[in-house]
């Protein structure tokens, strides 16, 4: 059975901790200069804790972590989604290691509505050609056919072109895109890239279309949600990009029909994120570092975003025993329901106070830190790279250049990735706060200059079970687990002490080598919220 009572999850998530956990001993405080009780030197003092947490934060200890989330799952109906028995278990497990080890923890439920499939079915029809069926995943929130489907001819409109021939570069994102084709009644293709799937199948239904159906830009399925309930206005669902070629070329063919049946069942369910923050520190000099803790329906998210929740916990119970006193307050933050469009770090955002607000000065997120095909991406909050979205708020640069010169003096290569929207930074970013953070590659494929940097396989995915049940514990390189952890522990130790970094001028970056601008993983599109690699 995939659903269990909560009291039951709780249960077993404490059962899962506690043979994982000791209880934190923070170490004493050695004060500044002249002992206990002495003012420390900013600086000084955020560079020993730094180094003392890079040393300490350790992968095969997070990777403990790892594997409770992946018994989570599987005692769970093989997944730790927002609003299910796994994501109560894991919210538990995080929230009991978070009391011993002294934390003030908090945690905070929203509702949201939760979605989940009931039919997935495309069947193509061309005349002189025996019927096929064609795999389909619904876009989560769609609008849903009938039981048994709609049938209705199928289109795929060539994409506008400008006047000296140059390709539309927002293909599907206007209603305009359709005003040469005729898709009144009919299934239309759409290209994926460059704005959300919920305003590409606005527009299409706006010119006429019954059902859209999205194109994926890289190889493997492609599995996305509308954001919201109320975006969704005709049957939405997304195919590989091989089957999308394949489906173009029946368009072609008069007559070519196709039934589509996408159906979802909704009910309105509690998330919960886990907010956890020193006792000690200037709560008007904020530092947060979050994660979200959710998986898919479809897997155990162990990359995605277990790796992310596990290293920031792992950072965190370090933090406690070498810290005692920050000089400004550290607050973790494991949000719930991101892979149904950001949902608990927005929720949290929204009911920020503008006092609230003010008092955070930077936030860091680290969402899949162990793809198994690993590039090393740190966010580009400054636009050197000069590509997709522009700059963060003020700081974002800086928050960047800390990241890029810890890895710098390692010797570890790094490429920027755009602020696309598409992880719980934007919320962050939208409210002014700067942010910043690492990730090592979605669903989208490592470029031969990337392979040349990071080494792995070129024309793979970065990870290749994205969003699939085989993103288990055999999922993760140990190696960029490792160092994306360290990423972790220096910047928390560095600004639990110091903040004039934030401040510090920015000198201009180097341009990325060729062949790996804008590739980050992710397709460069839109801002809007979403998931990373589901909502464009």
């Amino acid at each position: 059975m995939r659903r269990r009572r909560a009291a039951a999850a709780v249960t077993a998530a404490a059962a899962l901790t506690a043979p994982l956990l000791l209880a934190a001993s923070p170490a004493p405080d050695p004060g500044g200069p002249g002992g206990p009780g002495e003012p420390k030197d900013p600086a000084a003092a955020a560079n020993a804790l730094a180094a003392r947490l890079v040393r300490a934060a350790d992968a095969r200890d997070a990777h403990t972590h790892l594997g409770a989330f992946q018994r989570i799952a599987d005692a769970h109906g093989g997944n730790r989604a927002a609003g299910t028995p796994g994501g109560e278990a894991t919210a538990a497990y995080l929230r009991k290691a978070l009391q011993r080890a002294g934390y003030r923890v908090t945690t905070v439920p929203f509702t949201f509505t939760y979605a989940e499939a009931l039919a997935e079915k495309l069947g193509v029809t061309t005349p002189g050609t025996p019927p096929r069926d064609v795999d389909v995943a619904l876009m989560t929130y769609t609008v849903s056919t009938p039981e048994g489907g709609l049938t209705a001819p199928l289109t795929a409109p060539a994409p506008k072109t400008g006047g000296d021939g140059t390709a539309d570069a927002t293909p599907g994102c206007e209603p305009s895109d359709y005003a040469p084709h005729d898709v009144k009644g009919k299934v239309v293709l759409i290209p994926r890239g460059a704005c959300s799937f919920a305003e590409k199948q606005k527009a299409a239904a706006t010119a006429g279309a019954v059902a859209a159906l999205i194109v994926n830009n890289a190889d493997g399925p492609l599995r996305g949600t509308l954001g919201d309930p109320s975006a969704a206005v005709i049957p939405t669902g997304g195919v590989t990009r091989e089957d999308g070629a394949a489906l173009a070329a029946a368009a072609a063919k008069a007559g070519t029909t196709v039934t589509l049946d996408l159906r979802e069942r909704r009910e309105q369910r509690t998330a919960h994120n886990v907010i956890a923050e020193t006792r000690g520190g200037d709560p008007s000099r904020t530092v947060m570092a979050g994660a979200h803790l959710d998986s898919v329906v479809e897997g155990p998210g162990v990359n995605d975003n277990g790796s992310g929740s596990a290293g920031l916990l792992e950072v965190a119970l370090e933090l406690a025993r070498a810290e005692r006193r920050p000089a400004d307050r550290v607050r973790f933050a494991w949000w719930d329901a991101e892979e149904f469009g950001l949902l608990g770090s927005t929720d949290y955002v929204s009911k920020l106070s503008p006092e609230e607000r003010e008092q955070i000065r930077l936030y860091l997120n680290f969402d899949m830190i162990a793809s198994p095909n690993a590039a090393q991406f740190v966010y580009d909050g400054d636009d050197s790279d000069g590509a997709g979205e522009g700059p963060g708020p003020a700081g974002s640069a800086q928050l960047e250049r800390g990241i890029n010169d810890f890895l710098d003096r390692r010797g570890l290569r790094h490429l920027g990735a755009d602020f696309d929207g598409r992880s719980d930074y934007g919320p962050f970013i939208e409210a002014g706060i700067p942010a910043g953070g690492t990730f090592t590659g979605a669903e989208g494929v490592k470029t031969e200059e990337m392979a040349a940097l990071f080494g792995g396989t070129a024309g793979k995915p970065f990870d290749p079970c994205y969003h699939q049940a085989c993103d288990d514990l055999d999922n993760v390189s140990m190696k960029a687990f490792d160092v994306n952890i360290d990423v972790i522990a220096h910047a928390v130790g560095s600004y639990a002490h110091d903040l004039s970094p934030l401040t510090a001028p920015v000198p201009a970056a180097a341009p990325a080598p060729a062949g790996t601008t804008a590739t980050t993983g992710r397709p460069v599109e839109g801002p809007h919220p979403g998931h990373t690699g589901v909502t464009r």
